[in-house]
């Protein structure tokens, strides 16, 4: 029977939550590039003459898709920082990448919302 132990072993526990929590923020990448493929089919769906509409979903799409690209990397960069940290017992949370997110998200938001309302009332 091996006994020896790994500095991964010794955390387990803290490992496990970061998995989690490097597996919700793939989920939440996932979701912001779904967000820019349903604002780029709004492209599709609009008239030659809706320019500006089209112009916006085009923007709020590619950008979604290039932000969801950015969660996943600055994700995957976090996760080994926080294994690191913690078989380190130095474990510091990053605000980085929840500032990133947030502002992302909000531009994407209040573009979209830019979007409904020139495709509503032009």
């Amino acid at each position: 029977m091996n006994t020896n132990q790994t500095k991964d072993s010794k955390y387990i526990q803290q490992h496990l939550a970061n998995e989690r929590t490097f597996l919700a923020w793939v989920r939440t990448g996932i979701a912001i590039v779904g967000l820019g493929f349903l604002a780029a089919g709004v492209v599709f769906r609009s008239t030659p003459y809706d320019h500006m509409g089209h112009t916006i979903a085009l923007i709020v799409g590619v950008g979604s898709v290039i932000i969801g690209g950015l969660v996943l990397a600055l994700a995957t960069r976090d996760y080994f920082a926080k294994r690191e940290g913690i078989n380190n017992e130095a474990f510091r949370a990053s605000s980085l990448t929840i500032w990133i997110v947030f502002l992302s998200l909000g531009l994407i938001d209040l573009s979209l919302v830019i979007l409904v309302l020139v495709l509503l009332l032009f």
